[in-house]
């Protein structure tokens, strides 16, 4: 598989952009700023969706496709929203070309085809969809309205990183409206309790529940539920947001409804999401020095079995072992793949499937079948041991269990012992520069005081956490009175 990565210790930006090309996960295009998402890659993505989308339908919602176009128009509807975008849009104003008189065999955009109205291409989608809401919506009857939509936006960063930040990325974005305030406010904190549910239990991520600061808030939103997790580098990134957008796009999109005493009021609504930002988080949770480390849940491949043989009776013998080893995982709900590659050596596929992250791997060779044992290596700990064949279903359910909570554990226990409480904002300097992580500290409430701390340090305020008892104190930075203390840190 080509050189070795680049030490984690050593440059940490290095090592995650190579991980993600070697193992095979993504690559750059030819398109600046976009990705391609290569086969490996995607089939945790697929993974992750599926999951995801499961969790949705149980949860009353149902999938729809919306344009990926807005017109300009609609977009600037929403006024907070149009200009929390704007920097970031891609915009549609011609649609033809034509050969270029001036240069034979290029083409150029046909001047006399310029669109009536300019078309902005979704970086987010309340637009398109609350106009449609408008002809959906006219009694309480039709509500609680609750859509999701699995789809592409784009935003023009400037700055791009493979799964991290892109141009054009995939995620699901959830769209609801609802008759009442109150039934809006649950909604949103439901979804962004599904979003901790998922990433904690499935990619085996501890996640932080809280409130974003107002200047965090997503555009347009009147509060943003998040979800914030923490990465090997002691910086955090956000893993998926849930806002409660009151009236705002009710009012600007005129969407009204008959209420049971039959006055005409405006719908409460909610959008949330997530995005294959979730790839870069799982790559910068479990990863090391060797490669990949998915969890059990999210792999593409659960278990991998190798063959060593000398000659092609033993590799028949093997086979014919292997096959029944792989009925039995397969009954038992375990995706197995058997590489019986005859163009790589048994260590260059270990090294391979090492990189990619394999949970388990079962060696079988002449000598195991004299035996009726097998090899098992575990990626998470990088252990082996020779196991016998008998009963290795249950055994191998029961590691592959084992390797996801274990995974779960180290990342917890890395997170809480970098979570520090600070009193100071000298303490607060030389807790970020030293230690990293996140940082506890009482803020004043203002965006002044937030805005300051961001231009001093570059750490921002990831959330207020949802759990936390009210606690006296006195903001780090301008000493003023502060009830509770949020949560700092440098974030992806």
């Amino acid at each position: 598989m080509g050189k070795s990565l680049p030490k984690r210790s050593e440059d940490y930006s290095k090592w995650y952009n190579e991980l993600v090309v070697k193992a095979d996960l993504a690559e750059n295009s030819a398109v600046r700023g976009c990705m391609v998402i290569k086969p490996y890659g995607y089939a945790i993505w697929e993974k992750m969706q599926a999951e995801l989308d499961r969790m949705f339908k149980e949860t009353g919602h149902q999938n729809a496709y919306f344009p990926l176009f807005v017109p300009k128009s609609l977009f600037e509807a929403e006024e907070k929203n149009a200009e929390g975008f704007a920097k970031e849009c891609a915009v549609v104003t011609h649609y033809r070309l034509q050969n270029d008189p001036d240069n034979p065999g290029k083409l150029r955009v046909d001047p006399n085809a310029k669109l009536e109205e300019e078309l902005v291409v979704r970086p987010t989608s309340e637009a398109i969809i609350w106009s449609t809401y408008k002809g959906w919506i006219q009694s309480y009857r039709d509500l609680p309205l609750l859509i999701n939509q699995w789809a592409n936006v784009v935003r023009w960063e400037m700055r791009t990183r493979l799964f991290l930040r892109t141009a054009e990325f995939l995620w699901q974005e959830g769209h609801t409206a609802h008759a009442t305030k109150q039934e809006a406010l649950e909604e949103a904190e439901q979804m962004n309790n599904v979003y901790a549910d998922f990433v904690e239990n499935f990619m085996a991520i501890p996640v932080i529940k809280g409130l974003k600061s107002e200047s965090e808030r997503f555009a347009g939103a009147d509060e943003t539920y998040c979800i914030e997790a923490l990465m090997q580098d002691g910086k955090a990134l956000q893993a998926g947001t849930s806002h409660f957008l009151g009236q705002n796009f009710a009012k600007a999109f005129d969407v009204k409804f008959t209420s049971k005493e039959g006055k005409q009021e405006y719908v409460w609504a909610t959008s949330w999401g997530v995005s294959t930002r979730l790839m870069g988080a799982l790559i910068m949770t479990h990863s090391d020095d060797q490669g990949l480390v998915l969890p059990p849940n999210l792999a593409p491949n659960q278990v991998v079995v190798v063959p060593i043989y000398k000659s092609e009776e033993q590799f028949d013998a093997i086979t014919a072992i292997v096959n029944e080893m792989m009925k039995e995982l397969r009954s038992l709900g375990v995706t197995v793949k058997y590489d019986q590659r005859d163009t790589l050596r048994p260590g260059a596929k270990f090294a391979q499937h090492e990189l990619q992250g394999v949970p388990l791997r079962i060696a079988v060779g002449a000598r195991d079948l004299e035996n009726g044992t097998v090899e098992l290596a575990r990626r998470d700990t990088l252990t082996k041991e020779t196991t016998s064949i008998e009963g290795i279903g249950a055994k191998v359910k029961l590691l592959l269990e084992e390797i996801q909570s274990s995974l779960y554990k180290r990342a917890f226990e890395y997170r809480d012992s970098h979570i520090t409480k600070v009193n100071s904002f000298e303490e607060f300097k030389e807790v970020l520069e030293s230690k990293g992580g996140f940082i506890a500290a009482h803020w004043d409430g203002t965006m002044e005081t937030e805005d300051k701390i961001k231009e001093l340090t570059k750490a921002t305020i990831r959330c207020i956490p949802l759990d936390q008892e009210a606690e006296v104190g006195s903001c780090v930075f301008t000493g003023k009175p502060s009830s509770k203390r949020v949560l700092f840190a440098k974030a992806y």
